[in-house]
């Protein structure tokens, strides 16, 4: 995603790799405009006559369908958890829709994954006072089977290595164990930035260093992991959840376990200088601020450290982590409940307990682990009439993490999809070459359903003339770019030279920028257009403006469909719609002579292939 999550980790190192190829006007702006140039309206124009593209504008801007679908989808249908009841409920509900409009879809099963059903969650403090505390099961969480459990919560402690650890282990036996350390403060580092002195941002900056030291994943002499020590010395990790130092837990009997992965971040390490290590704070993989696949973590902070000291406006302000912001992975635990918390009640039951107080907890949550169940991709298609064996394809994952709606992550981009079909299917009924579309599974497991789909479909691999894939929140796409086959730069600007003024124009808010590297692409990157780039095929990234969706949206609690900005979907599916129109009109085919340039040795195997059955990650 490109203002959080690179759209391909491939293509960004193009960029930096290899010299730019781009367009859209000189100057042309791609933050917020003016007060004045955002209020003057404009008169969108065509630069050619094509009555195609006009009919696609006036259905996507004058009779858009965002709205009500959003509501169907994320309040009705809601998450779409890889393995559970919501994707299928889900393609049911997609697949219908696409029928009513007389798109032929089904889906296509490539394996299987871990199900499971999640129910109600009721978490609470019993003692020393009574609360009921905000937070949830984590997703694939053993419930507690009809039965209320209450537990007193214990502070894993550190140790000097698993040999102490397992010592330990009866300690806890009967008890619910608290993963995560607990922030000295739950306010977002923007806070502190703007409003504390320097002496207690100081002291605030130390504080935080020092708890990401004492929960960092202890190393070797070398700064490697040690093997024998890893996650506060037990010699397991957390992986994205609870990972198999859960697994040791209920092994040993816990009644659950308690993290929290606070969307904080960008407080400066007062320690860097001496080589200090700020650690993860119980986050596992991937340093707090920084976006990884594996382990958390938040964009950068809307203020940050200037070099003489001070604090300064970032280029790019995309907060610091939303109030009440979580993130909400899995656990494999299979007898013992896990379940998170928010930043505030998790500190809350981490300070009773740390000061000798008590805490007992009851845990009340219903869930259901159902085996494997089928893996699926959701296909669309609007059958070509001249070049029926070329493609162009639309693309997002469909599935989500389900601790709230799935409705930036990827729901815009999957809406951005569906509108589009529904606009071509009016205005361009009759394609020259098919149009498909693609609802991924398992992207958020390691983009396993695009890559099954590239197994499965050699022919369509071989026929792509352009994948447009988007899957950066809710924000307006500002930027078209690809990489990795020297022919798709002229085609991008042949392309893009067509579009109205609403996305060329330089003083438009709605201003979208085009690039190409001639650079390789043969490596796997970070979401699904980057499995088709790196396959050697046209696939485009499709990079939107934030709306803060790092620390507010992005895998939390809080992606929900208020957060949705339909005006900027709408643009989205318009843009992409007039995109595939393009690509499907287009007289010449891309062709496939690679870029030139490095490609790895074991190019494509290197691509990786899809597991057939639930892969770990621990």
């Amino acid at each position: 995603m490109p203002t959080f999550r690179p759209h391909s980790t491939a293509m960004a190192a193009a960029l930096i790799a290899a010299p730019l190829i781009a367009g859209a006007p000189l100057g042309a702006p791609l933050g917020a405009q003016t007060p004045a140039q955002s209020a003057a309206p404009r008169t969108t124009q065509f630069p050619t006559n094509d009555a195609n593209l006009q009919r696609i504008w006036r259905i996507g801007m004058d009779s858009s369908q965002i709205q009500p679908l959003a509501q169907a989808l994320f309040d009705s249908v809601g998450p779409r958890l890889t393995g559970g009841p919501g994707l299928l409920a889900a393609s049911d509900w997609i697949i219908r829709k696409y029928s009513s409009w007389g798109i032929d879809a089904k889906r296509e099963q490539y394996g299987t994954w871990r199900g499971w059903r999640r129910g109600t969650s009721h978490i609470d403090l019993m003692q020393p006072r009574v609360r009921s505390l905000e937070g949830t099961m984590l997703a694939w969480s053993p419930g507690t089977k009809g039965r209320p459990v209450t537990a007193q919560a214990i502070v894993l402690p550190k140790f000097k290595d698993s040999t102490e650890f397992v010592r330990w282990l009866p300690q806890a036996r009967g008890k619910i164990v608290l993963l995560s350390p607990a922030w000295p403060t739950c306010r977002p580092s923007e806070d502190w930035y703007r409003w504390s002195t320097p002496e207690t941002m100081a002291r605030m900056d130390t504080a935080i260093a020092k708890m990401q030291q004492d929960w960092a994943v202890m190393t070797d002499a070398n700064g490697h992991p040690d093997s024998t020590k890893l996650y506060r010395g037990t010699g397991y990790s957390l992986a994205l959840g609870t990972g198999t130092l859960g697994m040791r837990l209920e092994k040993a009997g816990v009644a659950g376990m308690i993290s929290s992965r606070n969307k904080l971040s960008a407080f400066p390490n007062p320690f860097a200088a001496n080589d200090g290590r700020g650690g993860f704070g119980g986050r596992g993989r991937g340093a707090a601020g920084g976006a990884s696949a594996h382990g958390g973590g938040g964009p950068g902070a809307s203020f940050r450290p200037s070099p003489d000291g001070g604090h300064e406006m970032a280029t790019t302000p995309n907060g610091t982590g939303g109030w009440g912001t979580i993130e909400i992975f899995e656990t494999y635990n299979t007898i013992a409940p896990a379940v998170t918390l928010t930043c505030e009640d998790y500190g809350l039951v981490y300070r009773l307990a740390e000061n000798g107080q008590k805490p007992m907890i009851r845990l009340d949550l219903d869930a259901q682990l159902l085996g494997e169940q089928p893996a699926f991709n959701t296909v669309g298609m609007i059958r070509g009439t001249e070049k029926p064996n070329e493609y162009v394809m639309l693309s997002a994952h469909f599935d989500s993490w389900d601790g709230s709606s799935g409705a930036t992550d990827n729901g815009t981009g999957t809406l951005m999809a569906l509108e589009s079909m529904r606009i071509l299917k009016q205005a361009y009924p009759h394609p020259k070459r098919t149009i498909l579309v693609g609802h991924w599974a398992s992207e958020e497991q390691g983009l396993n359903g695009s890559t099954a789909f590239t197994e499965q479909h050699p022919e369509v691999m071989k026929g792509l003339q352009a994948l447009f894939n988007q899957d950066n929140g809710t924000g307006r796409v500002q930027s078209l770019s690809a990489a990795g086959l020297t022919d798709i730069g002229r085609h991008l600007k042949s392309w893009y030279e067509k579009l109205p003024s609403f996305y060329t124009d330089s003083m438009s808010p709605n201003v979208v920028s085009w690039s190409f590297n001639d650079a390789p692409t043969g490596n796997p990157g970070g979401t699904d257009g980057a499995v088709f780039a790196c396959f050697g095929t046209p696939s485009f990234g499709m990079g939107a403006v934030s709306w803060n969706y790092g620390p507010y949206t992005w895998h939390t609690n809080r992606d929900t469909y208020d957060k949705v900005v339909f005006d900027d979907v709408k643009h989205n599916a318009t843009l992409a719609a007039m995109m595939a129109y393009l690509a499907s009109e287009d007289p010449e085919f891309i062709s496939r002579e690679r870029s030139p340039g490095t490609w790895p040795a074991n190019w494509p195997a290197n691509c990786g292939k899809a597991p057939k059955k639930t892969r770990p990650r621990l």
